[in-house]
């Protein structure tokens, strides 16, 4: 399955953005879906991630009750919400997929298939 993210600009603090990621060439239903961001000089760092109907959800300690991550399976597109953004949510966010039992969404190497990023810039 191929990821598209989409999204990604530039924001004050305390601003909001939805990132979409698209699939193609799969049924998004089949997987698990996740996001992660990247920020200058860091490793990948877990954000959030769903099961497959959105039933069950994950977040980060830093963006609970901040972030939002939705899924339409009929769209094969995974949202990501942020609000209340801070400059230290500047990051690369990449959404993944993958089958991956709950207990590993926050580890990079459980995802099969990644997107290629889209920046998000949060300033003061």
């Amino acid at each position: 399955v191929q990821l598209q993210a989409s999204g990604g600009g530039s924001v004050r603090a305390g601003g909001s953005l939805r990132l979409s990621c698209a699939a193609s060439g799969g049924t998004l239903s089949a997987y698990r879906v996740a996001w992660f961001r990247q920020a200058p000089g860091r490793e990948r760092e877990f954000v959030a991630a769903a099961s497959n109907n959105g039933g069950s959800r994950r977040y980060t300690d830093s963006v609970k009750g901040r972030f939002t991550i939705s899924r339409d399976n009929a769209k094969n597109t995974v949202y990501l919400q942020m609000s209340s953004l801070e400059p230290e949510d500047t990051a690369v966010y990449y959404c993944g997929a993958g089958r991956s039992v709950f207990s590993a969404w926050s580890e990079r190497e459980s995802w099969m298939y990644w997107g290629q990023g889209t920046l998000v810039t949060v300033s003061s």
